[in-house]
Parts: structure tokens; sequence; C-alpha cells
């Protein structure tokens, strides 16, 4: 397919944007656009200066036989601060308080705009460290970590709270619920992930972290390791053991009584 050079940068850009953190040969490129490997590599530069100009993300261009170029997203501090306070204030009107001292997420969590710009947010946050999962639990965690692998070109599984006959044979760890005061259990399928994968964790709402900490054990048994935590909301009153996490909201008080939520920054920021 020949195209003019201004044609064929719009290609390349769209390519390089829904398919990150994946190593494209420029061969490919020039075979499939029929243009000369030198005309490629001078798209690339052009494109490249106009994504780290704009915020979009960087390309990153690798010699050799097996190099090529790779895309990966980002965002800006001052979006990613801009999304989140406008997140706050939504968390933060007075009709979300439901009985028992929960907040309504589901309207946010279930908006694709809003997911696009949390798995962003999150996947900038790890951004230079190789994630080759996510991992979340069902239901409410699922939205979010689909968002995040979406960015991150990555798998995500799914740890459930009772046994499914689909999910074939499972691994199923005991674990501390902090919301009911019990021993729960939680499964994972075996075919769900690999030994000596790389994962990154993703829920809705952090408690006293006892979800948090069942998934961390499942990847031991799975051989697998923890690149980092990454939530939406923590409840900053709730006592919790000693973790290491993200987060994009904190939730400081919730006051039933007056139906009042008080919502700020998360700590998500702190090392961009």
């Amino acid at each position: 397919m020949k195209l003019r050079r201004s044609e064929r940068m719009v290609v390349i850009s769209n390519y390089l944007i829904n398919n990150p953190y994946k190593l494209t040969s420029l061969n490919t490129f020039a075979t499939k656009y029929e243009a000369a490997k030198s005309s490629i590599s001078e798209d690339i530069a052009i494109i490249k200066k106009a994504f780290e100009e704009s915020n979009i993300g960087e390309i990153e261009t690798l010699t050799g036989a097996s190099g090529g170029v790779i895309f990966t997203p980002s965002i800006s501090r001052e979006e990613a601060i801009a999304i989140v306070e406008d997140l706050c204030q939504k968390l933060s009107e007075n009709n979300r308080i439901l009985p028992g001292g929960y907040i309504y997420l589901s309207d946010l969590l279930s908006t694709p705009k809003i997911l696009q710009n949390i798995g962003r947010i999150i996947a900038n946050a790890f951004k230079g460290q190789k994630i080759d999962a996510v991992m979340t639990v069902a239901t409410k965690g699922v939205p979010l970590a689909n968002a995040v692998a979406n960015i991150l070109n990555v798998p995500f599984v799914i740890v459930r709270r009772d046994l499914k006959i689909t999910e074939g044979s499972t691994v199923s760890v005991n674990y501390a619920s902090a919301s009911s005061d019990r021993i729960e259990k939680m499964f994972l399928s075996k075919r769900s992930l690999q030994p000596n994968s790389r994962v990154l964790i993703v829920d809705d709402f952090l408690k006293g972290g006892g979800t948090i900490t069942g998934m961390i054990s499942l990847l031991s048994e799975f051989d697998s390791h923890l690149v980092g935590v990454a939530v939406f909301a923590e409840n900053a009153k709730e006592e919790r053991e000693q973790m290491a996490y993200k987060s994009l909201l904190k939730v400081s008080e919730i006051d039933v009584k007056n139906n009042k939520v008080v919502v700020e920054v998360g700590n998500i920021f702190n090392d961009m």
C-alpha cells in the first residue's frame, strides 16, 4: 500500500498508539507502506518529536537485527492531577454514601473515558517497570484492571471469591477479610498466570487490605512476583498492615450521620 508521507505518518502514529509496549521493526512499516527504511526512520523521528512535545508518549528506537520502535504512553503530571481532582469532586457528592459507610463508585467505574484516564495514570506511575500481567479480584476491580492492562498491552487475570467450574483447575488461598472479620477463600485458575510473571495488582477500594494481601499470597503460589499495588481509592481512616501501594484518591472522612464525604488526591503523585 503506497502512501504519501503525510498519510504514512498518520497511520504509523495510529498503529503505535494502539500497540503500546510492542516492539515493531522498521521493516514491517517499510514493507507494508512500500517505502524505504530510511524514509520510515525519518517518519518515526518526526512522530517521536510530536508525541513527546504533546505528552502523548515516548518512542524508543532499538538498533540491530532485532531492533525496531516501541511506543510507551504517558500523561503529564498537570493533566493527571486535573483528572484526579475532578474525580475528587465527583466522589465528594453527598449522595454517594451507602448503608454501612460504603461509597457508591459504580457510575465512575463504568464510564469508559474515566476508566481510560485512570488506566493512563496508573500505567504511567509504573512506567519503566516490566509488567507481564495485571491482577484484580472480581467484580468491581475488573473494569479498572482491564483499563490498565489495555494501556500496558498485557493480559489481566481475575481472582474470584467463589469457585466456578468454567475456570478449570484452580489454586486457592485463605485470607482475612477486614470487612467481614473472618477468614475467606479466593481462587485463581491455574491457566491464568504463567510462572515467573511480574504482576501489577489493581483494585477499586482499599480498606483493611485483606483482599490485596490474599492476592499477593496467590502470586507466591504461581512463583510470580509483585511489581506494585494500585487502587482507585483508599480509606485513610482504616487501620491496616504496613503495605506499599499507590492510590488515586484518599477518602479522609465518611460522615454517615451528616451525609458527608471528604476526598483528597491520593499518594500516586508523590513519586511522579
